[in-house]
């Protein structure tokens, strides 16, 4: 098992203790039970088998949506993210290897004459997106002629979708599928417009980012080798994901 050095976990985590943005965003990712506001999910794992590592305290903390916990990182606060790769956040995010790949959607109205993901992308169609998301960033930049609008939220795209905007709700496939679920009359596109790779984010502003995103890969690809993650992934029932290669 490869160690971190002293100087490298100094400035990995601060404080004394690992400040991890956990968001709630993505159900493949973490949960919060609703009485007792415990979280719980894969990324919290990780996290926590993270600290155990590097014989550190883990302090969770729960974010709505992944744009807010990028806007953390580059504000300092956090000092450890579970965020989809995207170029644009790269800018001030060091990325490990993929732990997880998930799955971007399409769904729509039943009556809709959208039959396949190629059709979406023509002028005059709207596609509701969660404000921030991977999926809104990797769409803003391959969309040409349909527009995006922009939820507050990916949870809120389902709601925003069934109260009259647009014509195409897009999100995680997973997601959707459970947001769907509190109305009638919608079905999703098959197979996917994107895959999503999960990965470990820390902050590029910190001194030695480079040997602490090079340790944290070790321990992602040890983790996918030898079974944590998709022991976790099962431990908490989540389909329509895979262990990244």
């Amino acid at each position: 098992m490869k160690t971190i050095d002293p100087s490298s976990l100094s400035s990995f985590a601060p404080t004394g203790t690992v400040r991890v943005g956990i968001n709630l965003g993505n159900p493949i990712l973490a949960n919060e039970d609703q009485t007792t506001k415990r979280l719980y999910g894969v990324t919290i794992d990780i996290a926590n088998e993270i600290g155990r590592r590097i014989a550190l305290p883990v302090q969770l903390i729960p974010f709505k949506t992944a744009g807010a916990t990028v806007d953390a990182v580059k504000t300092g606060d956090i000092d450890l993210v579970f965020v989809a790769i995207d170029p644009v956040r790269g800018a001030d995010i060091s990325y490990t290897p993929a732990y997880i790949q998930i799955e971007g959607a399409y769904m729509v109205k039943a009556a809709s004459p959208l039959k396949v993901n190629e059709e979406v992308d023509v002028a005059g169609t709207e596609i509701v997106v969660g404000k921030g998301s991977a999926y809104d960033l990797y769409l803003t930049r391959e969309i040409r002629n349909a527009s995006l609008l922009r939820a507050a939220s990916s949870q809120a795209v389902i709601d925003d979708f069934m109260s009259g905007k647009g014509n195409v709700a897009a999100g995680v496939k997973q997601q959707l599928e459970n947001d769907a679920k509190r109305y009638e009359g919608l079905r999703m596109l098959p197979g996917r417009f994107m895959v999503i790779n999960q990965a470990i984010g820390i902050p590029k502003s910190r001194a030695l980012y480079e040997s602490t995103t090079a340790y944290l890969s070790s321990v992602i690809e040890e983790l996918k080798q030898s079974g944590f993650v998709a022991d976790a992934m099962k431990h908490h029932n989540i389909q329509g994901a895979k262990v990244a290669d």
